[in-house]
């Protein structure tokens, strides 16, 4: 029975179309969605995924079809037919793909409006110039100091710099529950919350609260980077970027550094632990307690400079000379062997 060429045309484009749309909601290919933006950016990866599946099932069912009944038989030396082009199938693969090429630019440009990617402050405040936080052994601490802890001696308000970032949605320009300032430098995080003056290596936040990340950097272009969050932000020296977000699944996930920042890029991560609301409480009044037995706040913010601007051999001399205290003739003799 011959199955007329429309018929077989008409299953194989609605067989293409439910695997596309079934693998672009079942790929499982993301982390967990940990944030309120996340549900709108994996529709997006969905969209897009379900259009590759189809272009390329179709792509490559027409070259696997065309292989077939326009192979060469055995014994056939004649020349194939000299088609020289076929202006309405050139028209036809060009507008598809500029058509899809349009819709997913429209649809990710309304994501990102949605997430306030547009001038998320509407601000307009003045830009530090990179040069006056150079990367210089008397200005790294204080560059660094004035940007995590209190502001800086004299009455002149500070000057807002927000130059990009994911801020608050349109029409919803009130102040987060909570600001966080975030600085990164060779090969760290630095986290301070200006409510409690506390410093922190980690990010501790609570669930399902406005939260404002005030983003720069101390020294070179960093990147922070949270995949569950599905935001990215870069960290500029001289610049105040900005992400907010309101987070959604209490638990512990991965900062990484998605900028190349130095020899031990690889190594710059740390990690946000998204609290119940108990647990950031009782966090708060832990970092509250040591704050009052270490005196001055700022000190744990020059030991992480003066950490990070150490030579291997100077971070490690301390460590070496412990060792070699506890160190044997035995375990010594072990570890040549090895």
């Amino acid at each position: 029975m011959n199955i007329p060429t429309t018929i077989l045309t008409l299953i194989a484009g609605v067989a293409i179309t439910l695997l596309s749309l079934w693998l672009g909601q079942n790929n499982h290919l993301l982390p967990i969605a940990a944030t309120d933006n996340a549900a709108s950016v994996d529709g997006l990866f969905n969209a897009m995924l379900a259009i590759s599946v189809g272009l390329f099932c179709l792509v490559q069912g027409l070259i696997v079809i065309a292989a077939i009944k326009f192979r060469q038989r055995p014994g056939d030396e004649t020349d194939g037919p000299p088609i020289h082009g076929n202006i309405p199938l050139e028209i036809l693969w060009t507008a598809i793909p500029a058509v899809l090429v349009l819709g997913i630019s429209v649809y990710s440009f309304e994501i990102y409006n949605q997430m306030g990617g547009l001038d998320p402050m509407n601000h307009s405040g003045h830009i530090k110039p990179a040069a006056q936080i150079a990367m210089q052994p008397e200005s790294m601490t204080s560059g660094l100091l004035a940007a995590s802890g209190p502001e800086a001696s004299g009455d002149a308000a500070p000057q807002p710099n927000f130059a990009a970032g994911v801020g608050a949605k349109p029409g919803e320009m009130a102040p987060a529950d909570m600001t966080v300032k975030v600085m990164g430098l060779q090969y760290a995080w630095l986290f301070t919350y200006p409510d409690t003056g506390a410093i922190s290596g980690e990010l501790h936040i609570p669930v399902g609260k406005d939260i404002e990340l005030d983003i720069s950097a101390q020294d070179v272009l960093h990147a922070f980077w949270v995949p569950q969050f599905r935001l990215k932000q870069d960290a500029i020296p001289g610049k105040t970027t900005q992400l907010r977000f309101v987070t959604s699944v209490p638990g512990t996930y991965p900062i990484v550094c998605a900028e190349l920042c130095g020899s031990y890029h690889g190594a710059m991560r740390t990690q946000v632990i998204v609290h119940t609301p108990e647990d950031y409480e009782l966090w708060q009044q832990s970092q509250l307690a040591l704050l009052e037995g270490v005196g001055d706040p700022q000190a744990i913010a020059l030991a992480s400079v003066s950490a990070a601007s150490k030579t291997d051999s100077e971070f490690l001399e301390p460590f070496a000379e412990a060792m070699s205290m506890d160190m044997t003739p035995e375990m010594i003799h072990q570890i040549h062997a090895s």
